[in-house]
């Protein structure tokens, strides 16, 4: 497998866990689309790996560990599908936000991870999903993710080129610096703070689609909204609804610009954005859901 090594004693099982956690959540993580989910499996997996090296030294601890967390993450997200199938309105993974000038490891991890590649994936099956994460992501072999996914190497190779297909054709064929992405957020946070329909316009690209998640909890539109000028529509019509009291503030989003709204001492809202090449905002994400936004750490947003 990419990146494992065999442990050298005396190097714990405590020792390796803790280096290679970091990784095991961000498989899980992609795995699954909440960071919430993903720690609680990578949890879960720690007294199991304490067990098993207890009964019988484990010398790979990264490989055992991949192995464990791909296979909770695979259960979970069986378990999930299905919850998400009946969920009120579009389901959008759970966000990692960070303020702007955070320099901890996650923000280098997140990049890898990012939000739009995340909304993708939500269009796999489970088996493809992991199929591909785990062997394009993260590298690991076929022979591995068939053990991890229960099918032959073979089967395993042609889930994760379905899969391969579907990324290509759902995700951005540039991949956008991250100066460009940062300046179409701030071209766009600008053009909606004077509220008008033609400033808005220009930061948007034609085919632009909005995504909108309440969780049923909240108000949001029920299905994508397409199109520059029903997205600027969309967007400054919930301005006018709120009123004065609305604050966009800059934050990151799986490692990319993005933004949080607040009302009063509320945060309502995560907003992710995907760019063209054009440095133009041609996907906007926004992640209103009372028990996803729970999660966003207070200190980013009040800052």
């Amino acid at each position: 497998m990419a990146r494992s090594r065999r442990r050298a004693f005396p190097v714990t099982v405590t020792e390796e866990y803790v280096r290679i956690r970091p990784r095991l959540v961000r498989i899980a993580y992609a795995v699954l689309g909440s960071h919430a989910d993903a720690e609680d499996v990578v949890s879960d997996c720690w007294p199991k790996l304490m067990a098993a090296d207890a009964s019988s030294p484990i010398l790979d601890v990264e490989v055992w560990a991949v192995v464990a967390v791909s296979r909770a993450a695979l259960d979970v997200l069986r378990s999930a599908r299905v919850r998400r199938e009946t969920y009120v309105g579009p389901w959008l993974p759970e966000p990692l936000v960070d303020s702007v000038d955070a320099t901890s490891d996650r923000v280098t991890l997140d990049e890898s991870v990012r939000f739009a590649l995340l909304v993708v994936l939500e269009a796999l099956s489970p088996a493809e999903r992991t199929s591909w994460v785990l062997h394009d992501l993260f590298g690991v072999p076929f022979d591995e993710v068939a053990r991890i996914v229960g099918r032959t190497p073979t089967s395993v190779r042609q889930l994760a080129s379905r899969a391969r297909r579907h990324v290509a054709n759902g995700t951005s064929r540039f991949d956008v610096p991250a100066d460009l992405h940062a300046d179409a957020v701030r071209a766009f946070t600008r053009a909606a703070g004077t509220g008008v329909l033609a400033d808005l316009l220009t930061t948007l690209d034609p085919d632009v689609v909005l995504i909108s998640d309440g969780g049923g909890a909240v108000s949001a539109a029920r299905r994508p909204v397409t199109g520059a000028d029903h997205v600027a529509r969309f967007l400054l019509g919930i301005a006018a609804k709120v009123g004065d009291s609305l604050r966009l503030h800059p934050c990151r989003v799986n490692g990319r610009d993005g933004l949080t709204l607040t009302v009063g001492d509320v945060l309502v809202g995560v907003v992710s954005f995907d760019v063209s090449a054009s440095g133009r905002v041609n996907r906007i994400d926004m992640i209103r859901s009372p028990d996803k936004l729970a999660l966003v750490d207070a200190a980013v947003w009040r800052e």
